[in-house]
């Protein structure tokens, strides 16, 4: 279903508004890959001296190569069922895009993991709110379930191990998890979820926002409900899990005899570790590496050079394919539901 654009959306005006929005997103994101792709340089080139440059080479040469074709096609399994978790919660909004228009939008904000507060990801639900004429109140929700889910579903994975392979840890699973699950409760309560705009009205300067406030929270609700929450989880556990496969393929791939409970473990820890950061940039480098050592018991050159190689497929391979993505940007944001009735008006009816 796809929402009726606000009343005066159908003049040219607005269709201007449409297409000139953001004007600076790729200057913005080349700016941000550069820093991103500086400080991932430098973290490897300090991980690589630290393990020996003679040693991560190789490993790296002897690396079977050809199990690297497998470890990108879980991360596309990722991909893909993550796309279909964002459309699912688009429907369950009401909202709908065409689906390779979806796909490119979807892909696209691969790329904005690397933006500073990961902010650049606001893309998605800014896109869809332009080409659908919806307040981003109502889009928004669509990102935030996104981010829970998968939070849900790494905590989940990461816990499945935890007391085996980190039990002076088990703090760092067991807080985040409560407090998402005191979230989720209030959420899920209309009275507390409300209760608790009603509350926050009630303060200097944040009042005026409540409207806004109060219609996101509806749109999360929607997305949160019972049915949702477990079919969203489900698909992200079956998404995240994939990469752990990949982790486990990579050391398969250096010779190293690691479990699979064990690579799902360390690849999802280090995953919540590093959720802050964009793209997990520094800490879920420095998790992996250091966590094969205490775990696995390997190298420092196989725990870097796995680390490399995991990042490489499951952080820099979407980035890439998110600046692909970008560059379609502007045909994206080139129409809508302003600019088709623009465009239906202007053009004269074949044979008129």
């Amino acid at each position: 279903m796809r929402l009726s654009p606000p009343s005066g959306a159908r003049s040219s005006k607005a269709h201007l508004d449409v297409t000139t929005q953001p004007p600076d997103l790729l200057p913005r994101f080349r700016r941000w890959a550069i820093w991103a792709i500086a400080i991932g340089a430098i973290l490897y080139v300090v991980g690589t001296v630290w393990a020996g440059f003679s040693e991560v080479g190789a490993e790296l040469l002897n690396f079977a190569w050809w199990l690297y074709i497998p470890v990108l096609l879980l991360t596309l399994v990722n991909y893909g069922l993550r796309w279909v978790k964002w459309r699912y919660l688009l429907g369950r909004l009401g909202l709908s895009l065409p689906w390779r228009e979806d796909a490119t939008l979807f892909i696209a904000g691969l790329a904005m993991v690397i933006s500073p507060g990961k902010a650049g990801e606001l893309l998605k639900p800014y896109v869809v709110s332009k080409r659908t004429g919806v307040n981003l109140a109502t889009t928004i929700p669509a990102l935030l379930t996104e981010r829970i889910t998968d939070g849900i579903a790494m905590l989940a994975l990461a816990a499945i191990s935890v007391s085996t392979y980190a039990a002076d840890r088990v703090a760092w699973v067991a807080v985040p998890s409560a407090l998402l699950g005191a979230a989720l409760i209030v959420l899920m309560s209309e009275p507390l979820s409300m209760g608790s705009v009603d509350l926050l009205a009630r303060l200097p300067g944040v009042g005026r926002l409540a409207p806004k406030i109060r219609e996101l929270l509806m749109a999360l609700r929607i997305c949160l409900s019972p049915g949702a929450l477990l079919w969203t989880v489900l698909l992200s556990l079956v998404a995240w899990f994939a990469e752990c496969v990949g982790f486990w393929l990579i050391f398969i791939g250096m010779g190293v005899e690691a479990s699979l409970d064990a690579s799902t473990f360390l690849y999802a820890f280090s995953t919540i570790a590093g959720g802050a950061m964009p793209g997990g940039l520094g800490v879920a480098d420095g998790a992996l590496a250091g966590g094969a050592v205490t775990l696995l018991g390997v190298s420092e050159a196989v725990a870097v050079t796995s680390a490399l190689l995991v990042r490489v497929a499951t952080l820099w391979f979407g980035v890439l394919l998110g600046a692909v993505a970008l560059l379609r940007f502007e045909s994206l944001l080139g129409g809508g539901p302003a600019a088709d009735s623009a465009d239906s008006a202007e053009t004269p009816p074949e044979g008129a």
